[in-house]
This record gives structure tokens, sequence and C-alpha cells, in this order.
């Protein structure tokens, strides 16, 4: 079907689709926090060995060490670095989650993704208007 508004779909069913997929980007969105939180605490722990590096070469032995000691290569979470917190979510909520709303679209909408957004598309433009085009699979 080249009409991603698919008019053969029920309101009620593409308004849960579009609620299905409201909720993948939400998760999308939280996934790319979480790869920040990997990044930012990996960045935090290099500053925190230079720092180290500056007390010790600053005369202050004993203050790097405890911090090299009680700080540096630490868990950030029981038992886990940031990578395998990633992996975790990655390889469970994530990957189930995506898995569900593609099944979910397969099963509803031959697959489209976005229906809702394509209504809305086709209900907001302006017909005719050169910057309101359908898309390259829809006609006026």
């Amino acid at each position: 079907m080249s009409d991603r508004s698919r008019p053969d779909l029920d309101d009620d069913t593409v308004t849960a689709l579009g609620s299905l997929s409201e909720a993948l980007e939400t998760v999308e969105q939280a996934r790319g926090l979480l790869y920040g939180f990997h990044q930012l605490t990996g960045k935090a722990d290099r500053l925190l060995q230079d720092a180290v590096r500056q007390l010790r070469d600053a005369g202050h032995s004993q203050l790097a060490d405890q911090l090299d000691r009680d700080l540096v290569g630490r868990n950030v979470i029981a038992d886990r670095w940031t990578f395998q917190v990633v992996e975790d979510f990655d390889a469970g909520y994530w990957s189930a989650f995506r898995a569900a709303d593609q099944r979910a679209r397969d099963e509803l909408s031959g697959g489209d993704r976005h229906v809702l957004e394509a209504r809305m598309k086709q209900r907001e433009r302006t017909h005719g208007h050169p910057a309101h085009e359908a898309g390259p699979a829809l006609a006026d």
C-alpha cells in the first residue's frame, strides 16, 4: 500500500499504534540518555585519573592513593560498569520493546510506521502548496 495514512485502518487502531510508537520513541530517548550517562561516567573516570596524577605530582600522595584506590575504576552500579548496564538494557528491555512494536505494526498495519503522523500530515498540509507535498509515495 502506498498511502501510509492507511485509510483502511480504523481510528482506534491507528491511535493505539501511535501511542505504541510514541512509547518506543521515549524508550529510544532514554537509551540515548543512558549512552550519555555511560560516556560521561567514563570521561569522569579519566578526569579523575588526571586529578589523581596531578595531586601525586603536587606532593599529595596519600590523598592521591586514597582516590586511586576508592574511586578510579570503581563499579558505578553494584558489580557493573556502565558498559555492562548499556549492554543489559540493549539486550533486554530495548530489544524486547522494539520487537513488540514491530510485531504490532506487522499484525495491524502491514509493518507501516508512523501511520498516525501520516494521517496528521494529510489532514494538516496545504494541498497544492509547494512546501506541503504529500511525499514521494502519496499523490494529491
